[in-house]
């Protein structure tokens, strides 16, 4: 069942993250994470990775538990490309 997480740190190795349950370290998991969001498709990018929790830790926020896990594989997913018809090809 898909849950909303809140990222707080990211690298091309892995990511912390907030979760409102609790993941036991091993767990394999997978992620999607908007890296860009921008209105109408111009620009954004999220990335899918499979990924496993390295370390648990207690936050402040009551029902919520800190994770770092980290990368196993992952791809990104970009829709910023530009209109054919706006498209312009230049030699120099």
């Amino acid at each position: 069942m898909p849950i909303t997480l809140v990222t707080r740190d990211i690298s091309a190795s892995g990511v912390y993250f907030l979760a409102p349950r609790d993941i036991e370290p091993g767990t394999a998991v997978e992620l999607e994470v908007v890296l860009v969001e921008r209105p109408l498709g111009l620009g954004s990018v999220q990335m899918s990775t499979s990924a496993h929790i390295v370390r648990r830790e207690q936050t402040d926020m009551p029902g919520w538990r800190g994770y770092g896990a980290k990368f196993d594989d992952f791809s990104l997913q970009r829709d910023d490309g530009i209109p054919k018809t706006a498209s312009r090809h230049y030699t120099l």
